[in-house]
């Protein structure tokens, strides 16, 4: 016997509101094609669903049972409709993030956590990549969201980029190193110590090449390259090396006190972080509810940054 559901939410309506006239007015129905729809229920369940001649309307057991059915249902179908207003607003879904692996373990991570604070019914997978690999999984449909530099050539075919923080790199040490003791640091003597590389194919592997052309005729000694950010934290401690990082990269450790800044100034990219999507295509709301969530946190943060940024006497 297939009962009708829409039935079953009225029958739960009349039986909650004690009448069926209060039960029409609860699901916004005539009294009249309530009335209808409880005859029809009752004869295709073959027994009575209400005790006759009872005022108020009292159920049968069997009233009462179907009736608690109807909750169930009604109750389902609330949820699957706030489900969908949810996904609809950006308060639900999942959102697919790639981009440069020290912004993305540094600042996006920490973002991400902010946002799910706000909004836990959203779901998030990070992966990691530079500009070409997140264009090619933007326009696969893998990503909805990019995280990454880009300099003047301008964006990709297809894809937009906001902006949202210009680049500025430093050389990092651990705290403690020899050079912060050192009185009239130049650049020349960035030269004196060893190097970490990053990884292959990041902007920062061409910035680190502007510093070793601006030192002339001196070699960068690299002996350690390829790591993740916290690879490259956990061997600046343990070491004297350097590091080109992004300002923005230390600022996001800088309460662990393990690396420092070291005050000299080095040749500067032209390029931007900021976000990248597909161009001219419908968003997944969620993704866009984040994208500005980023903008504003970097919006906030941005101040900050910069008084930091100032607070250093850069040397050359």
């Amino acid at each position: 016997m297939k009962l009708s559901e829409a039935h079953l939410i009225q029958l739960s309506a009349v039986v909650d509101a004690g009448s069926v006239s209060k039960g029409a007015l609860a699901l916004g129905l005539s009294q009249p094609a309530l009335s209808r729809s409880l005859a029809q229920l009752e004869a295709r369940v073959g027994k009575p669903l209400f005790v006759r001649g009872r005022r108020p309307l009292q159920a049968t057991p069997l009233g009462m049972q179907l009736a608690a059915h109807g909750r169930r249902i009604l109750a389902e179908s609330r949820r699957a409709a706030e489900a969908v207003q949810s996904l609809l607003r950006g308060t639900r879904g999942l959102v697919r993030v790639g981009g440069v692996p020290f912004f993305m373990d540094a600042m996006i991570s920490r973002i991400i956590a902010a946002f799910q604070n706000q909004h836990p019914d959203v779901d998030f997978e990070q992966s990691y990549g530079n500009l070409s690999e997140v264009g090619t999984g933007l326009r696969a449909d893998q990503l909805d969201l990019g995280i990454v530099p880009l300099g003047t050539s301008g964006e990709p075919e297809g894809l937009e980029f906001t902006p949202i923080l210009a680049a500025r790199n430093v050389v990092c040490c651990r705290t403690g190193h020899p050079l912060q003791r050192t009185k009239r640091l130049t650049t020349g003597d960035l030269g004196r110590y060893p190097w970490v590389a990053p990884l292959p194919g990041s902007p920062l592997l061409a910035d680190l090449f502007a510093i070793r052309s601006s030192l002339g005729s001196l070699e960068l000694d690299i002996r350690y390259s390829g790591g993740s950010l916290l690879s490259v934290i956990n061997y600046l401690i343990e070491t004297d090396a350097l590091a080109v990082l992004p300002f923005s990269v230390w600022f996001a450790e800088r309460k662990q006190h393990a690396i420092a800044v070291l005050p000299v100034d080095i040749p500067q990219p032209q390029r931007h972080l900021g976000i990248l999507k597909l161009a001219g295509m419908p968003r997944n709301p969620a993704a866009a509810v984040f994208a500005d969530f980023v903008v504003q946190s970097f919006q906030q943060m941005q101040q900050m940054i910069l008084r930091h940024e100032n607070a250093v006497v850069w040397r050359r």
